[in-house]
């Protein structure tokens, strides 16, 4: 087995890496041909979540794999290779199976223990089988997967740690109420008819909403899912569905919105966010120019707005940016150029344009500077959920509009959740709240499972390797046996048929008996670890022709195949 894996998660690298690297399910497909159209792989599978992007591989070299792998990764995600290589992981053989196992698991969740995870993986085999990237190696290793996730949650009180991402961003948006007093009587639109935006319809309609809107480019789905939804009964939720075009006019009349497409641009700007609330909030919330502010990112304390005295700057600061710390909010999301640009602007402020600013302008040129140090190596500055302040003396109030973004790359601009009256929870801010989040005492449970479905897993393909050895040699012994046989044959022609089979069964069980011990040892030896030189040494002591035994193995997969034709598949 040379198992590889090379990928990038929520726990190596930020979530705008993560999101620039989403590939689309045509950029897929042709990742995996290119990589078993490389040199050192035999078999592809890819396994892309909205939280994690890894490519497997069965590789003959593991230098020359890692290198492969990763430019592949690098081309066809759009990152480029030296930008992403920081964030990469690598594990190989039984720390590659290891690695997928925990994920099967939920261990290397966002929300850990969620059970999300075993349908991703199931489609990321499918996809391999239907594209025959997947061969005996990946098509074991992902189905052993399955079994193990399924072990964990069913024989652990994982699930009791974990949940859906759903679940857990409808926890967060809900803040300290329970979600079910949250969520009833809400309007709740739902963008995208997959199988996370099905989820979302689902624990909404279970959360006790009383309407659920469904929106998706191909309407047939929308309606579907509505359908689905009006059936179960149990609910009572009315449902009902929409084209893509009508979502801003839902809007301005829901409570709570959910998105998750496969589309690569913003599905809400910041914009359509603020007209769905406009009118919404009330006057002593609105804090004067603050909807205006939060379209050109200055919602921080000491934040620097754009006047009339910025007209000579070099950049675009009413753009809509993601920063809300102070100072710095302005800036965000500009390339390493663009800051250090603007930096220079601010450096060299004339003495009526210091006046005009509340924070010194070369401390705020220095802190620029290091923004533009950190975006060369981000590629842009990341989101902060820092929440706007308040002019009122104290707590923020309920938000009148709520948005789940659960879409990679994201379906809503994060600048929305500077907007007053609106709350705003995405994959970014999911990943933050789960930090933090205490880990089940059933997690150590799992753990051993793992471990122990590791060294299952690795001692039954150190044993495969061996068998079509094994075989190759007994078929040998056979060949002697039929050998010496017609020899017999030739010298004695008059011996009759019952004292030649006598001989036959005789010369036979000498075979066996002499082939038993050794063949059975071996097969335990092979299973341990570097047990695979035992194979070798089988062949060169018996002399046996690797391409005998090549043959073997070959004609024992098809022999499988035919046996079972679902065989392998998810």
């Amino acid at each position: 087995m040379s198992l590889l894996v090379v990928g990038l998660s929520h726990r190596s690298a930020p979530v705008s890496v993560l999101e620039r690297a989403a590939l689309s399910a045509d950029a897929q497909a042709k990742l995996l041909q290119d990589t078993l159209a490389a040199e050192p792989a035999a078999e592809a599978a890819v396994l892309a979540t909205c939280n994690r992007i890894e490519l497997y591989a069965d590789v003959d070299k593991f230098h020359a794999g890692v290198a492969e792998l990763s430019t592949l990764l690098a081309q066809h995600s759009g990152v480029g290779l030296e930008e992403l290589t920081p964030y990469l992981y690598v594990h190989y053989e039984d720390r590659a199976v290891h690695h997928l196992f925990s994920v099967a698991c939920g261990l290397d969740s966002m929300v850990v223990g969620e059970g999300q995870i075993l349908g991703q993986i199931k489609d990321a085999l499918a996809r391999s089988q239907e594209l025959h990237t997947a061969g005996k190696l990946l098509n074991d290793l992902f189905q052993q997967a399955l079994r193990v996730g399924k072990r964990a949650h069913s024989e652990t009180g994982i699930d009791r740690a974990g949940q859906s991402l759903v679940t857990f961003g409808l926890e967060q948006l809900a803040a300290r109420e329970p979600v079910d007093a949250w969520a009833a009587g809400k309007r709740a639109v739902v963008i995208g008819a997959g199988s996370m935006s099905s989820l979302a319809a689902a624990t909404l309609a279970r959360a006790g909403v009383a309407e659920i809107v469904v929106a998706n480019r191909t309407l047939e789905r929308a309606e579907r899912l509505a359908e689905i939804l009006g059936e179960s009964g149990e609910t009572g939720v009315r449902a009902r569905a929409v084209p893509m075009d009508d979502v801003a006019d839902e809007l301005t009349r829901a409570d709570v919105a959910v998105s998750c497409t496969g589309a690569t641009g913003l599905v809400l700007t910041a914009d359509s966010v603020a007209d769905a609330v406009a009118g919404r909030v009330p006057a002593d919330d609105q804090l004067g120019e603050v909807p205006a502010q939060a379209r050109n990112g200055s919602a921080g304390q000491g934040a620097r707005t754009a006047t009339v005295a910025d007209e000579g700057c070099p950049v675009d600061l009413s753009a809509p940016r993601g920063f809300s710390v102070a100072g710095e909010e302005a800036v965000a999301g500009m390339d390493a150029a663009a800051l250090e640009q603007h930096a220079a602007w601010v450096d060299n402020a004339p003495a009526e344009r210091r006046e005009d600013q509340a924070a010194d302008p070369r401390a705020e040129a220095e802190a620029i500077a290091a923004l533009a140090a950190a975006a060369r190596v981000t590629g842009r500055l990341p989101e902060r959920r820092v929440p706007a302040p308040s002019a009122a003396a104290g707590a923020a109030r309920p938000a009148v509009l709520a948005l789940l973004d659960l879409a990679m790359p994201r379906d809503i601009d994060a600048a929305a959740h500077r907007i007053p009256g609106v709350r705003l929870v995405d994959i970014e801010s999911l990943a933050e709240a789960s930090a933090d989040a205490p880990m089940a005492g059933d997690v150590e449970l799992v753990r051993s499972i793992v471990s122990d479905e590791v060294a299952a897993f690795g001692a039954a393909q150190r044993a495969a390797h061996i068998t079509p050895t094994v075989v190759a040699l007994r078929t040998m012994a056979a060949d002697v046996v039929a050998g010496e046989m017609a020899r017999l044959e030739g010298r004695l022609p008059g011996l009759a048929d019952k004292q030649r089979a006598e001989i036959t069964q005789t010369v036979r069980r000498v075979v066996d008996k002499l082939l038993h011990a050794p063949t059975v040892r071996v097969k335990q030896l092979a299973s341990e670890p570097g047990g695979a030189g035992y194979a070798d040494a089988l062949r060169t002591l018996f002399d046996l022709d690797p391409q005998t035994v090549a043959a073997v193995s070959r004609a024992d997969h098809l022999n499988n195949e035919n046996d079972d034709p679902n065989r392998g598949r998810a």
